[in-house]
C-alpha cells in the first residue's frame, strides 16, 4: 500500500491519474495535461496512465500508455470507441496494482475496473465530472434542440446514449467521490439524489498571458465576443437575441468565433446578418480576441465550467454568462450572471455596460485582479484539497456564480 501522508501537511502524495484519450490534445486532453503538470510542479508523484501522449509532462513518477505500439498511437477508431475505453480501463487497473498510489483519479467511461481495483486495496478513487449529470445534459440539450426544431448533433457527447449513461452511473456509484468543477454541475447531482458528502468541489484554470494592460474604459462603443462551438448548447441564439435587443448593437460590434454546426446556423438566420455581428469561424489566438473585447457573451444552457470564462477574466474581458456556464466568478464583482435562457436580463446587462463606462471599468479591474486565483496552479491546489479533505461543496477561494 502506498503512503498515507497528507498533502495538507505539506507532504507529497502519490496519484495514479488515468486519462483514456490523447493526453495534451485540444479539449479535455488540455485540461488533463494542466492538472497533471501542476500536480507534478507542486511536488506530487503522478503515475500517468493514458492512451497516448500528444504533449509530454516532465517529472512524472511513471508513464504508461495503453494504446501505443513502438511509440505510435493507435486511434480509438481502430478498436472502436467502447472497446478502446474498456481496454484502457483494464490496463489502468493493472498499473494500479503495481504502483499502489495514495489516490486514484479517473475520467469518464473508462473507470469501472480501475475503481474496483482501487477499492479492493482501500485506495480512494476520484471520478472527474467535466459536465453536468449526463442525464441532465441529454435532457437539457434535447429540449432546447427540439424547441429550435433541431435534433442533437449526431455523434455529439450530448446526444442521448443509454449505454453510455449506464456506464457512467456505475462509475458514479462506485467511486469514492465525484470531482465537480462548479455549482452548476453539483446541483444536477444533488437534484438526482446524490449525497452531498460524495461531491468534492475543485476548479479548472487557465494560463494567463503574463502582465496584462488594458486601456481605461472611455465610453467607446461596446465590443463583445463569443468563443465556443456554434451550437444550441452554447446558447449563441440567446446571445444574439440579447445583443440585437440592446442599445449596444447600434454602435458596437459582436464577433463570433467557433466551429459551426451547420443545422444550427440555419436556425440563427437573419440574426447573423445584422451589421454589428460578424461570424469569424475558428481562431488560433482566443486570448488575443478576448483581450481586445470588452465583454464575453456565453449564455450556455449546459456546461461543466467553461475554460473561456477563466481566460476572459485573466485578460480583463468581462464575462456576461448564464448560471449554467459554471463560471468561477461573483456576480457584479468580476462579471454579470443571468438566469439560463433569460434574454431580457442579458440584454439589460449589455445596456448597463454600454451606457456606463464606470461600471465596465470596475468589473474589468476586478476580473483582472481575480486572475491569480484562476491559474492552473490554483486549480491543482484545489484538486489536492479535494483528494485529501473531508467532503464539502465549497473549497477555500471558491466563489459561487449562481446569484444573479
Amino acid at each position: 500500500m502506498g503512503s498515507t501522508r497528507s498533502a495538507k501537511d505539506g507532504e507529497r502524495i502519490s496519484i495514479l491519474y488515468s486519462f483514456p484519450h490523447a493526453f495534451g490534445a485540444p479539449g479535455i486532453g488540455w485540461t488533463a495535461w494542466n492538472q497533471v503538470n501542476e500536480l507534478v510542479r507542486a511536488g506530487h508523484d503522478v503515475h500517468l496512465v493514458t492512451t497516448s501522449v500528444a504533449r509530454p509532462v516532465d517529472g512524472l513518477a511513471s508513464l504508461s500508455t495503453s494504446l501505443e505500439v513502438a511509440g505510435r498511437r493507435i486511434p480509438h477508431r481502430v478498436l472502436g470507441q467502447d472497446r478502446s475505453l474498456a481496454w484502457h480501463d483494464r490496463f489502468a487497473a493493472r498499473v494500479l496494482a503495481k504502483r499502489l498510489p495514495d489516490v486514484v483519479h479517473v475520467w469518464p467511461r473508462s473507470a469501472e475496473r480501475t475503481i474496483e481495483a482501487a477499492r479492493a486495496r482501500a485506495i480512494p478513487s476520484f471520478r472527474e465530472v467535466p459536465n453536468t449529470h449526463t442525464a441532465n445534459a441529454y435532457e437539457v440539450v434535447a429540449a432546447e434542440s427540439a424547441r429550435l426544431g433541431l435534433a442533437p448533433r449526431e455523434g455529439s457527447s450530448h446526444a442521448a446514449d443509454p449505454v453510455r449513461l449506464a456506464t457512467e452511473e456505475r462509475e458514479w456509484a462506485t467511486a469514492t467521490a465525484l470531482l465537480v468543477p462548479s455549482d452548476a454541475v453539483a446541483t444536477t447531482f444533488l437534484d438526482r439524489g446524490f449525497d452531498e458528502s460524495r461531491l468534492r468541489r475543485h476548479r479548472y484554470g487557465c494560463t494567463p498571458p503574463g502582465a496584462v494592460e488594458r486601456d481605461d474604459v472611455d465610453g467607446a462603443p461596446l465590443s463583445a465576443v463569443f468563443l465556443g462551438r456554434v451550437e444550441a448548447r452554447k446558447g449563441l441564439h440567446f446571445a444574439l437575441d440579447a445583443w440585437l435587443a440592446s442599445e449596444a448593437s447600434e454602435q458596437g460590434t459582436f464577433l463570433v468565433f467557433g466551429a459551426v454546426d451547420e443545422a444550427y446556423l440555419a436556425v440563427l438566420g437573419d440574426r447573423l446578418a445584422h451589421p454589428s455581428v460578424q461570424l469569424r469561424g475558428l481562431t488560433a489566438s482566443p486570448l488575443d480576441e478576448l483581450a481586445q473585447a470588452d465583454v464575453l457573451l456565453l449564455p450556455s444552457i449546459e456546461e461543466g465550467s467553461a475554460l473561456v470564462t477563466y481566460e476572459a477574466q485573466a485578460v480583463g474581458c468581462v464575462p456576461l454568462v448564464s448560471t449554467a456556464a459554471g463560471a468561477l466568478l461573483e456576480h457584479d464583482v468580476h462579471g454579470l450572471v443571468h438566469p439560463t435562457g433569460d434574454v431580457a436580463t442579458l440584454a439589460a446587462h449589455l445596456d448597463l455596460l454600454s451606457g456606463s463606462p464606470e461600471t465596465l471599468g470596475r468589473l474589468r479591474r476586478a476580473a483582472l485582479a481575480h486572475g491569480p486565483q484562476l491559474t492552473w496552479a490554483a486549480a491543482a491546489a484545489s484538486l489536492v484539497e479535494a483528494y485529501t479533505s473531508r467532503p464539502a461543496l465549497a473549497v477555500n477561494g471558491m466563489v459561487r456564480a449562481d446569484a444573479a
